[in-house]
């Protein structure tokens, strides 16, 4: 199933804003407790209670708009739900802090286990997308094994050593704009293995 097509600043709106209303919610709360039920909830754990609802929100009205999601979209889904609510359900953030990790670790496995059986998931996803020959979805899902894997080990080293502002801000514009250079660092290959390219 291809999916409808919808206006591209609505779906970037809608998956990069639980994110951004994350950032802005633990800021303004970073420094407050709220008591409920005789335990204290600090400003992260708030913020997290309310980032996983908007999460599931905004992902099903992407889902209802296009159509389907795509298997990233879900895993992040499930991720986030599962240690969004173990964070609120424990009062212990360090479930949320681990999520990112869990879900390159995954995401690298995946694509890891496919170049194990000389295959590219990666290409199985995006080739519509983007036209490439064989070698060049080899070489591309390589490097990208190896990028998901260095971001879940980066990520385990900022929340581990870093405090809770430079991991929300890490985790808010750090991992966005270390993807968005990677795909743009890839130009090079992109041009060489182009599909359409090789046929003029």
């Amino acid at each position: 199933m291809s999916g409808r097509k919808i206006n591209p600043w609505l779906k970037l709106g809608l998956e990069l804003g639980p994110v951004i209303a994350f950032f802005i919610a633990f800021t303004r709360l970073k420094d407050r407790t709220v008591t409920l039920g005789g335990t204290e909830y600090g400003g992260f754990i708030l913020a997290t209670a309310g980032f996983v609802p908007l999460m599931i929100l905004s992902t099903l009205i992407l889902w209802r708009l296009t159509g389907k999601l795509s298997p990233m979209q879900i895993a992040t889904l499930v991720l986030v739900t599962v240690f969004g609510g173990l964070s609120v359900w424990f009062n212990d953030e360090r479930f949320f802090k681990m999520k990112p990790t869990l879900i390159y670790l995954l995401f690298a496995g995946i694509l890891g286990f496919g170049l194990l059986r000389g295959k590219s998931f990666l290409a199985m996803v995006m080739e519509e997308m983007m036209p490439l020959e064989h070698e060049g979805w080899m070489i591309l899902t390589r490097r990208l094994t190896a990028f998901f894997a260095g971001l879940a080990v980066l990520n385990e080293v900022v929340w581990r050593t870093m405090s809770d502002q430079a991991w929300v801000n890490f985790k808010t514009f750090g991992l966005t704009a270390a993807i968005f250079l990677f795909f743009l660092a890839q130009g090079g290959l992109f041009k060489k293995y182009e599909v359409e390219d090789k046929d003029r």
